[in-house]
């Protein structure tokens, strides 16, 4: 299992990498191999600002739905476009071209209630 050290990781199983004050969040490798094969993603929360742990969209796979959780409260800056013609770029590069969106933290020491690599991996050993 992919759980790249440098990001941090919600409980939730989303992944926060950070840029100055601005939070990139995607779904980790472990979230997508569970949903299976991603068809949608319904992110409708740009330019609003979203609580810590809030429902910012939804990820539609092949047989369920589930919510997306902010992981650091914020503005959302960005939705990543490209994913409504290749949804399935959740599932092959899931920290990478699978990223979902761009947020300006509204404070950024929410980011020290989230888990390291090592912590996130062992909640789903």
């Amino acid at each position: 299992m992919n759980i790249p050290a440098e990001l941090k990781y919600s409980k939730d199983h989303e992944w926060v990498r950070v840029e100055g004050n601005v939070a990139i969040v995607g779904i980790t490798d472990h979230a997508q191999s569970e949903l299976g094969d991603i068809v949608f993603v319904d992110i409708n929360t740009l330019g609003e600002t979203v609580a810590q742990e809030a429902v910012f969209g939804t990820i539609e796979a092949v047989k369920t739905v589930s919510d997306l959780f902010m992981p650091v409260g914020g503005k959302v800056l960005e939705v990543n476009t490209a994913l409504a013609d290749d949804p399935s770029a959740v599932n092959k590069d899931p920290y990478g071209a699978g990223w979902l969106v761009r947020v300006e933290m509204a404070d950024a020491k929410q980011l020290d209630g989230l888990l390291t690599s090592q912590q996130y991996g062992a909640t789903i050993a």
